[in-house]
Formats: C-alpha cells, structure tokens, sequence
C-alpha cells in the first residue's frame, strides 16, 4: 500500500496485541485513525439511533459496517470540557488547578491544557503517526489572554498535532475566522484583529447576516481582520471543513495517520449550505443534520477512493447530547426528539445531556451491524489508542482513561469500567454513574432551566414541555418534597422517571461517598 517498510518497535507490539486477540492483520502497520467529533449532535438525532425525520445514510452505513454502542458519554455536557477530557483522558473537574472548566471558553482565554499534559495527538505522534485536527478548537490558545495579533501558540501544535486548521471557538461566537495552524487565515498586520470586549459595537467588523430562525449567535466583538472575516461564512463552512479534511487524507495517506474531525455541526446557528435547505422533515435542525452526514460521506468516500478503509478505524461521536434552543424546539414541532426518549438537554447531566451517538468502524475488526451495551465514554479514547498502538503509558499520563478497545474489537464478559464521573454545567450537581446506578448529587440537572421560546431551555420546564416524566417534577418545577438529591436504575428506567433517593439510602451513602472524592475542593 506504499506505506513504511520498517516495523517500529510499537508496530511489533501492536502485532504482537492483534496476535493475542486473534485477529488477522493484512497490513503490517497499525490502523490510521479519524475520530469524528459532532457538535451537540443528541442520542435521537441520527436514523441508526431512531430519528425518522431526518435522513443520515451515510453514518447509518458506518453502523451497518461496524458497532453501535447504547451506553456511550460524554464526560462533560458542555463542549469545551468534553474536548478536554477527550484530548486528554482527564476528568474536566481536574482541570485548571483542581478547580475544573465547566463552562465554554470566551474569545481571549489562555490554552486550557499544558503543553507537557500528555494527549491523544502526542499519544499517536509517539507511535509514528502524522496527527491533524480540522474543525472547532475552543480550547483556548496562548498563556494568559489570547494576543491575536501575535502566533496563536501554545495551542494544538503544542499538543502534539501537525496541523490545525477550523475555528478558534464556535460557530456561534467570534471571531469568526478560520485559523491554520497558529496564525489567521487572511490575517493582515495592518489591520489586525483587536478585541473589542463584551457587548455590541457598532465598529465591530460584519459578519454573514442570518435569519432569526437560525438560532441565536453572539454579535462580533472583533474590530480588524476584514479579509479575513470575509473568508469566514456560516454557510460554507461545512463544505469548508469536509474539503480540509478530504484532502488532508490524500496528502497524508503513505503514512499511518491520525485526524481529529471536530465538526460544528449541529451546533447553532444552523446554516446548512443552500443545496441541504428544506432537506429535512425537522427545520434548519434537521437540515444542519443532514448535511454533517453529507461531510461523513465525504470523509469515508475519500477513505475508499485511496484504498484506506480496510486499515481505519473510523470512530464518529458528538460533544455531548442535543440542546432544545430555538432550533431545536422547531424541530420538535415537527416531531423530532433529538434526545430520543432520555430525560434532559446539552448543559445538563440528566442522560440527554451526554449519552450520545457512538459508533465505530474497521472493517475485518469489528463485527459489522453489532450493538453494545458497554458503558464507555469519550475520555477513554486515550487509553483505548493506546492500546490500539501498542504502547504502555504512564498510569498518570492515563489518568482517567479506560482502555475500551475489547468493547469494539470484541465481546467482553464484564464491564470494563467500574464506575464514571460526568459533568453538568453546574458543579453542584455533579453525577457519578456505577453499574446500573445514577447518582446526582443535587436537585435538577445542574444545566439551563429556560422553558419554550427561550435560546437558554431546559430543566424542569422544558422536560415537562416535551413530555418528559420525573417523579422530581410537577408542572414545570422540582416539588418542594423532592428529596435533595437523585438516584435513578438506569437498567430498569433509562429515561429516569423515578427518583430512588429514598428507597436506596445505603446505595445513596456509598455513591455520595464516592463522588465526593472527585468534587473540586475549595
């Protein structure tokens, strides 16, 4: 296949790991890897997960061809935690000194992850790989304040990527530029990009007008840069990223490589491209939806037009569960539920707030059409590649990830992880998850509690809304005798009707006592 004709040393061991698993191997190097990484994308919101107004073929197809997992996490319902415990394999409530990063970053913060913390990106560098990231950052770039009038460093070429190429935050924030590698595409020294703070500024330079319906988006706050925000439009940046990543592939494809593809899609504002327009049966929601499974499409048909699809493993996820704001409640009158059935919205550690769509590919590898059931979460992906690429880390550089590569190459007897923490945006109520159980040791979900017509829904009005049931709740509100904190059997209840606070006390004393090890101190 015109890849290396050497074998390293964890190329040996890797061989040596698929030996033991008996599993044939065809070609003498480890898989390349893409690791697909949706934004808001909920449990409900793909064809292979239930959804019936929308159309996703594309990643239904990854299903048919390899494993769908049911019990799968995000560590974080919030974005920029979830791609810190992804790159990572660390708890969000152990970053930024203990204290934890809860919320999304703004347009000037510092890069949230040391550049000598150990990542996925390093991980694969270790192991021979070339390693990339396309799409949404939002981790942050620099020490301190963001200077975007100098190279964006640290950020993800301290990390262990090659290349970086997308949007610095989201696309609903500024600024809104690209950036490749650490400098802003169409950047100007003569008219540089100069942060304007918090609030609306007339001088702010314009951005893609869209409509209302298209869900909300924060005003630029970036005065400067004109060329390069003409090159930024909310339209386009699907085809944008889809193009990045398609001919990264082909220029990469000689050696084993790593891609990490974070999409912006489904993130508001929804703006597919004009050709996804009325797609959907689910309003700009659905239509966002089906043009992301468009750039799958395009990823995989790129994998096959260069004869890599055999030796990739190809993993596609999403951030955390699906928010009901403006675009996400047009959808529901159109009766989609981008949440299925579970309890709760994005923000939120209720399941809807991040169980998510996880599914894995690597055709002769994994079992195609299979379902499981393990409990995995994204801040496994470390241990997991490690695994994949033969090397021994550090239990530290580890830290709290869970070697889960049984759960996709096999069938294990037993659950591979004992117990996980997951986070809302909200610290109190951080949830612990162990065996059947779920405890949150708070009242409600620790996320948004804004009801129909709000940018910010959630909680208890809008789970009343949907029609969503819970013994917490009446009438859009937690009852004054809610017990003050929450215990549910997620084997016998997934969309946690009832709260078995009461019923289990022991259960609740050995959970609590557990969480409370995780809760940031002071």
């Amino acid at each position: 296949m015109g890849r290396r004709t050497t074998i390293s040393i964890p190329v040996i061991i890797y061989l040596w790991i698929i030996a033991l698993a008996g599993i044939t191997v065809a070609s003498e190097v480890p898989p390349n890897v893409v690791l697909i990484f949706a934004d808001d994308l909920g449990y409900g919101d793909l064809g292979c997960y239930g959804a019936t107004k929308v159309k996703t073929p594309n990643i239904d197809k990854l299903a048919e061809e390899g494993r769908r997992f049911i019990d799968a996490h995000s560590a974080s319902a919030v974005c920029t935690p979830s791609r810190y415990a992804l790159l990572t394999g660390e708890y969000p409530v152990r970053a930024n000194g203990g204290k934890g990063v809860w919320g999304p970053l703004s347009p000037v913060s510092g890069l949230i992850i040391e550049p000598d913390q150990f990542t996925i990106a390093d991980l694969f560098k270790k192991a021979g790989y070339t390693t990339a990231v396309v799409g949404k950052w939002h981790l942050g770039f620099g020490v301190g304040e963001t200077d975007w009038q100098k190279p964006l460093r640290p950020g993800p070429l301290d990390l262990g990527f090659d290349y970086f190429y997308g949007l610095p935050l989201v696309n609903s924030g500024p600024p809104f530029v690209y950036v490749e590698n650490d400098y802003v595409v169409g950047g100007d020294s003569n008219d540089p990009l100069i942060h304007l703070g918090p609030g609306t500024h007339p001088e702010a330079t314009p951005v893609t007008p869209i409509p209302r319906e298209a869900g909300r988006r924060t005003p630029n706050r970036f005065k400067g840069g004109v060329e390069a925000h003409k090159l930024y439009n909310d339209y386009t940046v699907g085809t944008v990223l889809a193009e990045k990543a398609v001919d990264w592939i082909t220029t990469h494809k000689e050696n084993p490589f790593f891609l990490y593809l974070a999409t912006t899609h489904i993130h508001h504002p929804f703006t597919p491209g004009t050709r996804f327009q009325g797609k959907s049966d689910a309003a700009l929601y659905g239509d966002f939806i089906e043009e992301l499974d468009w750039m799958v499409g395009e990823v995989t048909q790129s994998l096959e037009e260069q004869g890599l699809s055999d030796n990739t493993l190809l993993i596609f996820t999403s951030d955390n569960g699906g928010m009901f704001n403006i675009g996400g409640q047009a959808a529901f009158k159109e009766g989609h539920r981008q949440n299925g059935n579970l309890l709760g919205f994005k923000f939120g550690v209720w399941e809807g707030g991040h169980r998510v769509p996880f599914i894995a590919r690597w055709p002769g590898k994994i079992e195609a059409g299979s379902v499981s059931d393990q409990l995995i979460c994204n801040v496994d992906m470390l241990a997991t590649f490690a695994k994949l690429t033969g090397q021994n880390i550090e239990k530290k550089q580890l830290a709290d990830s869970v070697d889960v590569l049984p759960a996709l190459m096999g069938e294990p007897t037993s659950a591979l992880r004992d117990h996980l923490v997951l986070a809302p945006r909200h610290s109190k109520n951080l949830a612990l998850r162990k065996g059947k159980w779920m405890y949150i040791g708070a009242q409600g979900s620790g996320g948004f509690n804004g009801g129909p017509g709000e940018h910010g829904a959630g909680g208890p009005k809008s789970v009343s809304f949907v029609g969503s049931v819970n013994s917490d709740i009446v009438n859009g509100k937690i009852r004054a005798d809610a017990p003050p904190a929450q215990l549910y059997d997620l084997e016998a209840d997934i969309n946690q009707t009832t709260n078995l606070y009461r019923e289990y006390p022991k259960v609740v004393k050995e959970m609590e006592a557990l969480l409370e090890t995780y809760r940031p101190k002071g």
